[in-house]
């Protein structure tokens, strides 16, 4: 679809603080697209932004009050979830204990906590890009109010820990999984606006301060519960969203040291032991979904990738006497790649178009950090799905690469 060039002159107008955000929101990447937002793929995706920012204006902060159940705590502010592919039992009066159809969601999941968490991190994430763009205060102020509701409010906050995250209904007295903490995730997508708030003054001191504490206290859960080490010995995806969520939430509280021992221990604990010599991931390839979860434990990889980057550390380039590397995994997926999901030789249930969209996105996203990778980025571009308008753009599309890019 050909898409007017829109000149956001107001918006370029207004000086915004510098970017410093860390994680996966890089400076210059933000500073390129202010300098570029005619290019047609940059001011869709603007406009685009703002109107959804706008939006949320008008809609109410999300909480861990709102859910229509409360776990066997009795206390509201514990965040609550239920195991995505757990269902009813069709055998007993009661539907207990659940039981498992793995790669079938349960649409129960949505009267919890799992996707207000959801939406309340990307509410911070629109509202922030919103205010850097605009450079309008209304959304650095709706950004810091969404954080104040989530996590400072007494009479709103939620308690910082995921004792019931992931509960199979009639399994463990009710009590969460340590597969649970993935769904703490969306908080490692969120940070860097946090940090840009700080950095742009939008964020008051005791406000950062109390937001550190919280988040000082939900990684020593992480290290100490018996549901953070469930997760820390998992054997497959869960334990690397597990480093790069310690990672992340023990740098923003200011636990350097934790931080670093994880990416320093990263390639032999995590990346040797998950990649095969030929770039499979058996522990992904037994799921019913194994496209999608290759790809998606890929993307945990990046994201650390790049964290260690900020930490001055490459993981990058860890490679084992066998080969084992994060490129030998992205490799292994490639040639299926604009394929039907026929041409995939393990089990792929669903989410065919949802994965290949994820392998397109971690291609480019490696490319952007090894540009010698320009078949990476050659088949991202030509794969990919993403329509015009999409905020992703902002984030991570090269000023080169929107210039020739025709949107759909």
């Amino acid at each position: 679809m050909q898409i007017k060039k829109i000149l956001l002159i107001a918006l370029l107008s207004v000086s915004c603080a510098a970017v410093k955000a860390q994680t996966f929101w890089d400076q210059s990447q933000l500073s390129q697209v202010k300098k570029n937002a005619s290019l047609p793929v940059y001011a869709a995706s603007l406009k685009n932004l703002m109107e959804r920012a706008d939006a949320m204006l008008s809609e109410p902060d999300m909480s861990v009050m709102i859910k229509k159940r409360v776990s066997v705590s009795g206390n509201k502010h514990d965040y609550y979830s239920q195991a995505r592919y757990t269902w009813p039992n069709p055998d007993t009066p009661d539907g207990l204990p659940y039981v498992t159809r793995d790669g079938e969601s349960n649409p129960e999941i949505y009267e919890l906590d799992r996707y207000r968490l959801s939406d309340m991190c990307d509410r911070v994430r629109y509202f922030t890009l919103a205010w850097y763009f605009s450079g309008q205060k209304k959304y650095a102020d709706a950004a810091v109010r969404q954080l104040r509701v989530w996590f400072l409010d007494p009479e709103t906050l939620m308690n910082p820990n995921f004792n019931y995250a992931q509960v199979r209904r009639g399994h463990d007295g009710d009590k969460g999984s340590h597969a649970g903490l993935i769904d703490a995730y969306t908080f490692v997508e969120m940070l860097p606006a946090m940090y840009m708030l700080r950095d742009g003054k939008m964020l008051p001191k005791s406000d950062y301060k109390a937001l550190k504490k919280w988040f000082a206290e939900f990684v020593q859960w992480y290290l100490t519960s018996e549901m953070g080490n469930g997760e820390r010995n998992a054997a497959n995806n869960h334990s690397i969203a597990y480093d790069a969520q310690v990672i992340c939430f023990a740098r923003f509280a200011g636990d350097k040291k934790t931080a670093n021992a994880v990416i320093n221990e990263f390639p032999t604990r995590r990346l040797f032991p998950q990649i095969e010599p030929d770039g499979s991931q058996p522990q992904e390839l037994r799921r019913t979904l194994s496209y999608w979860y290759s790809t998606y434990n890929i993307e945990h990889m990046v994201d650390i990738m790049y964290m260690a980057k900020g930490m001055k550390t490459r993981i990058y380039d860890a490679v084992s006497p066998d080969g084992r590397c994060i490129t030998k995994a992205m490799d292994f997926l490639i040639p299926y790649v604009g394929k039907e999901v026929s041409a995939w030789p393990h089990q792929q249930i669903g989410r065919w178009e949802d994965s290949q969209q994820s392998v397109c996105d971690n291609l480019y996203r490696i490319y952007m950090f090894d540009r010698t990778k320009t078949n990476y980025r050659d088949i991202a571009l030509a794969n990919s799905a993403r329509k015009a308008g999409d905020v992703w753009f902002l984030l991570y599309l090269s000023p080169e690469d929107a210039k020739n890019m025709t949107l759909k």
